[in-house]
């Protein structure tokens, strides 16, 4: 295994008012974040993760233990040494005014340069290559409110990229993003860690993605417990669906999503194979019936016909002549009228 880059040691997050008892989120945790490592912090909405990953970069002090980066207890270190070990990218859409990309990404060296701001070649240098290695060298000379909002974020990861961090963490990197960009920037995060050796923990409410991407993840559940370990030990160990059990949703462990259960108003039998047959049963679950087996005793019967790219479906009823429907949407409809 990497080295470790990132770890607590009986920590406690939460706030310190002046006034008024302490507000602890979380206690004793212990984790740790390797080399070329990629970790999604997960969990419900009010659980904690912005207060985790804020005390992780040293944003937020703790209220008990350490954090150790790459061996040093990070409240040893000043803002400066911590930001040349450290980057982070924010939710947040942060205003840059006529800023270039190159200049935006180049800010990224401040941590690295004299009290001028001066770049040296090897920052130059070190620029140009944090824009090759997102893929936007053609941006460089662009205006960043000009962006959109994929383009955007793959600069910000540039500019991160620039500070030679040990440690990146981004907070939400996918919000606002469209399905296809928010693949394509998990996809870059993942080969970033996994080239660079650098250590990534990125939050995230993005389940699916987080299951797909992550090397390991840190779940908090309520109650501040968090529990650490690769997506597929936490799915088949319970800790998955038990931290997000809510009532009309359950987490399908062989499919590896969530699924909404509205309540059941019927039984129906499906006859059927291939994609066709499991899409049918998707929209009949969706619409509130449960698809079961041709031998069961119901009175409601649909058989898919046809092939999976042009099915139809046959609809009978007890004694009743069948009805044929020619897409999804009609058979709910038809299914719904039956039913009265």
């Amino acid at each position: 295994m990497s080295r470790a880059i990132l770890a607590t040691e009986h920590l406690s997050i939460g706030y310190a008012p002046r006034r008024g008892p302490r507000r602890i989120v979380a206690s004793n945790l212990n984790l740790t974040l390797h080399a070329g490592e990629v970790v999604c912090l997960l969990g419900p909405n009010g659980v904690g993760k912005s207060t985790l990953l804020r005390t992780l970069v040293g944003m937020q002090p703790p209220l008990d233990g350490r954090v150790w980066l790459d061996g040093v207890d990070l409240s040893t270190l000043s803002a400066r040494e911590i930001a040349r070990r450290v980057s982070v990218v924010l939710t947040e859409r942060v205003e840059v005014g006529q800023l270039t990309v190159y200049a935006l990404v180049a800010l990224g060296r401040h941590p690295h340069t004299d009290w001028t701001g001066r770049l040296t070649p090897h920052d130059e240098e070190v620029v140009h290559q944090a824009l090759a290695a997102v893929d936007a060298v053609n941006l460089a000379g662009r205006l960043v409110h000009e962006l959109s909002d994929g383009e955007r974020q793959r600069v910000m990861v540039a500019r991160a990229l620039a500070q030679e961090p040990l440690v990146m963490a981004l907070d939400e990197p996918t919000a606002f993003l469209d399905l296809p960009r928010r693949f394509e920037i998990m996809r870059l995060l993942r080969r970033l860690a996994h080239e660079t050796q650098r250590a990534m923990i990125l939050s995230t409410h993005d389940l699916d993605l987080a299951l797909r991407s992550a090397d390991l993840l840190w779940l908090m559940a309520p109650g501040g417990v968090v529990h650490a370990g690769a997506p597929e030990d936490l799915v088949l160990g319970g800790a998955f669906e038990a931290t997000f059990a809510t009532e009309g949703i359950s987490f399908d462990r062989h499919q590896g999503h969530f699924r909404i259960h509205p309540p059941t108003r019927r039984r129906i039998a499906l006859m059927g194979d291939g994609v066709a047959r499991e899409w049918t049963a998707r929209a009949l679950e969706r619409a509130g019936y449960a698809a079961v087996t041709p031998d069961e005793p119901v009175g409601l019967r649909i058989t898919v016909t046809g092939d999976g790219r042009q099915p139809c479906w046959e609809v009978r009823t007890n004694g009743d002549a069948p009805q044929h429907v020619q897409t999804l949407h009609d058979l709910v409809a038809l299914v719904r009228r039956i039913e009265g």
